[in-house]
């Protein structure tokens, strides 16, 4: 897990007592400027460098804080399914924040509140990332996610959401690091490995996982429950060295060995 700057907890600090409508005294260090698409400042002020939530969102809500929200609970669909990223808070997104809640000890409501968005703020790196994976990870084909089968701000768009639901599994895995060996790949990168022609890899929802401290079979077993609706592991040809999981529509799941 990667360490957070002081400013970062000053700041998380002062936005929870905005939140409750409450006070900060002025941080020594200056706020950071929020990301392009973040809720407007001044509403309970900058707590995280990323973004920032401005009120509660529950069933009924839409909107981009909704779609914010989505992507950071895309790994809680239940087994087997998968959450719409469309910012359009539905009976799915609910059970997704309330799985998202339960797995973190609060109060499992479907609220999106306070305490949900302080979670998530822990659990976010100042680019948006969960803080136990990077895009330099889901990314090792080139520097600007150029060349797939999507612009590159969509193929980095999907890695995020990639990215957030590996931290779910991770996390339903005892927090035991997880070790991702590649994931979005032009077209170019996928032809030199022997890539499928329309494999997921040129979306950038994919992501090829070594078998770490879990090994193939219990990351392809855990992944059915986080999102990912593309599995193929050992007992799959070509599979036998690696997990792969992905996100998108379809589902096709198949790693024979470890009876799935």
């Amino acid at each position: 897990m990667r360490s957070r700057p002081i400013g970062f907890l000053l700041s998380t600090l002062a936005g929870a007592a905005l939140a409750f409508g409450g006070t900060a005294a002025a941080s020594a260090t200056p706020p950071a400027t929020p990301a392009p698409g973040s809720a407007p400042a001044g509403n309970i002020g900058t707590a995280d460098a990323c973004y920032t939530w401005s009120g509660t969102l529950q069933e009924g809500s839409s909107g981009e804080a909704v779609r914010q929200l989505q992507i950071r609970v895309a790994g809680y669909p239940g087994t087997g399914n998968q959450i719409a990223i469309d910012g359009v808070f539905g009976p799915a997104t609910k059970a997704a924040v309330q799985r998202f809640q339960a797995a973190y000890g609060l109060a499992a409501d479907g609220i999106a509140g306070a305490q949900t968005f302080s979670k998530i703020y822990e659990l976010q790196d100042d680019d948006c990332t969960p803080v136990n994976f990077t895009y330099a990870e889901l990314n090792r084909c080139n520097s600007d996610w150029s060349g797939g089968k999507v612009s590159a701000a969509t193929a980095r768009a999907n890695a995020l959401v990639t990215m957030w639901k590996l931290q779910a599994m991770r996390h339903a895995m005892g927090d035991r690091p997880i070790t991702v060996n590649g994931g979005f790949r032009s077209v170019s990168c996928n032809s030199a490995v022997g890539g499928a022609a329309n494999s997921r890899h040129l979306y950038g929802h994919a992501a090829d996982l070594g078998a770490g401290s879990q090994g193939f079979c219990a990351l392809a077993q855990a992944a059915r429950n986080h999102g990912f609706t593309e599995i193929l592991g050992p007992g799959y040809p070509g599979h036998n060295d690696h997990t792969h999981v992905a996100g998108g529509s379809g589902r096709f799941w198949s790693a024979p060995s470890c009876g799935i």
